[in-house]
């Protein structure tokens, strides 16, 4: 319970400067960044799909945000985040969280590669002078850097920083090393008085519960058009991100399952904080490694992080405003080493050519847009990978039938799908091949309609050449799909020796069923 409580403590430090600096970045007040990162942060730990993870506002949805709040103002962002709200609470119900699944290792590996760069690049903007920082998102974006002996003074700090978290697992770990790191450095600020950007420079964290608030917006169809597509944006990469980095920190602590609850919880979080006046949130892969590697693993650690910082806004504010960044920054760029996968540059060279491709271009897509695209593209690409090389695969072994004498048996080997089909067609020899061809399925697959015009296109090529093709061997969904297309005529009569025997009439060419 102590490491709990402490990994909490830990997290909501280096959410407070996260949380304002988002909400810069969206163009809002700062405390809609702060009570987001509370109500989201609470719901999550309470009911979400894995213990550990933490939840508040992050840049991928600032970024969507910022251009819905500087046209239509922040009350319509509001209403945006309940709708992106029940969106999540939909996709939850319906389970649509099985198909991160299908988010392959290389993308995975790119994604967490991107996210690491992204939030190197985020702790630059700490290093400028406030005020003159331009709202990118990143903190490559314009402004003056510190003065030279300010520099030198915030380099050194957050040095000393990584050196105190390198070191405390070394020597003790009654105190997780990042909240050592943070005390050890805010002390050294404090006593001896260092002219150092602090917390308190970004904006004044001070305020009162958050109220709860009905989006002052017309109901009206005109509003639901104008947010319906932030939502939508918002709650596939809340989602995405979400999901991701659940498989992320399951790896770490061993569990899986947990992404439709989730889900549910992402939409419950996000439709209740649309009401209390917060700019909604998602999974943070940054706090979330904090908490895991501070040594919190259950509930406690979420909800405490999140109470903290409700304490931080309510009474705790001159301290917390007192807190040099450069220990905060210390903390993200140490999550950054930890998060970075440095294997994956070492494997660069002995995976497929292909993965690597994708490994570099999820992380490249990742920094120069978001995370959502990046992932939906890295899904695409590798989808499209995995398509051609199975469709490389589809060939025959030509031999004369033992069963019929004068037959030809094609014996077809690969999946035949849609990218298969034209050198499915290409196998056979129609001109010069005997009056009765067997294909025999056994060791391949119908897939999809694509499939199914091409056999229909090679019994057309026979039947216009006088000759009977027989299809063996097709399993049970094969024949549901054949029956399914409306192509083919269906007889099925049972078989003692062979159990269902199916004949399918292609025109004048016959399908013969096997099991």
């Amino acid at each position: 319970m102590r490491i709990e409580l402490l990994s909490g403590l830990t997290v909501a430090l280096a959410l407070v400067p996260e949380a304002v600096a988002f909400a810069f970045v969206a163009g809002v007040h700062p405390l809609v960044g702060l009570y987001a990162a509370f109500i989201v942060g609470l719901i999550t730990a309470l009911i979400g799909g894995r213990p550990g993870m933490i939840s508040g506002a992050t840049g991928a949805l600032a970024v969507v945000m910022v251009a819905l709040v500087a046209q239509h103002g922040v009350e319509y962002l509001f209403a945006t985040v309940v709708l992106m709200g029940i969106l999540q609470l939909i996709a939850g119900v319906m389970h649509w969280g099985k198909f991160i699944r299908l988010v392959p290792h290389p993308v995975m590996l790119g994604f967490v590669n991107g996210l690491a760069i992204v939030i190197f690049l985020a702790q630059l903007s700490q290093f400028k002078v406030p005020g003159t920082i331009e709202n990118t998102g990143h903190g490559m974006g314009g402004g003056q850097w510190l003065p030279m002996d300010q520099m030198a003074i915030m380099l050194a700090l957050v040095a000393l920083t990584m050196a105190i978290i390198w070191v405390m697992p070394r020597i003790t770990k009654v105190i997780p090393a990042p909240l050592m790191g943070i005390g050890v450095v805010a002390g050294l600020v404090i006593a001896f008085g260092l002219d150092v950007p602090r917390v308190g420079d970004m904006a004044s964290i001070e305020g009162g519960l958050p109220p709860f608030h009905i989006p002052s917006v017309p109901l009206t169809w005109e509003t639901f058009e104008i947010i319906l597509p932030y939502a939508v944006i918002l709650a596939a990469i809340g989602l995405i991100e979400s999901l991701l980095t659940l498989n992320l920190v399951g790896d770490i602590t061993g569990k899986r399952g947990g992404a439709s609850q989730e889900c549910i919880a992402q939409g419950v979080a996000n439709t209740v904080t649309g009401f209390f006046g917060g700019m909604g949130g998602c999974a943070m892969i940054g706090q979330s490694m904090i908490n895991v590697k501070s040594g919190g693993r259950t509930r406690v650690a979420g909800i405490a992080a999140a109470l903290f910082l409700l304490a931080f806004i309510l009474v705790g504010s001159p301290i917390i405003e007192q807190i040099p960044l450069a220990a905060l920054v210390g903390v993200m760029f140490m999550v950054v080493i930890g998060t970075f996968a440095w294997n994956s540059l070492r494997i660069l060279r002995r995976v497929p050519r292909a993965d690597a491709f994708v490994i570099i271009l999820v992380t490249a897509t990742t920094v120069a847009y978001d995370l959502a695209i990046a992932v939906v593209v890295g899904v695409i690409v590798s989808a499209l990978v995995y398509s051609w090389q199975n469709a490389t695969r589809i060939h025959a072994i030509e031999r004369e039938s033992q069963t019929e004498t004068g037959a030809k048996v094609y014996e077809i080997q690969g999946p035949l799908f849609f990218g298969s089909t034209d050198g499915f067609v290409e196998l056979f020899q129609v001109e010069s091949d005997p009056d009765t061809v067997i294909v025999d399925f056994a060791a391949s697959r119908v897939a999809d309609q694509s499939a199914l015009q091409a056999i229909e296109a090679v019994a057309g090529r026979y039947e216009a050449a006088g000759k009977t093709i027989k299809l063996r061997h097709l399993t049970r969904d094969c024949h549901q799909l054949l029956t399914k297309a409306g192509h083919l005529m269906v007889d099925s009569d049972d078989d003692p020796d062979y159990g269902i025997a199916v004949d399918y009439s292609v025109r004048t060419g016959i399908l013969e069923g096997g099991h």
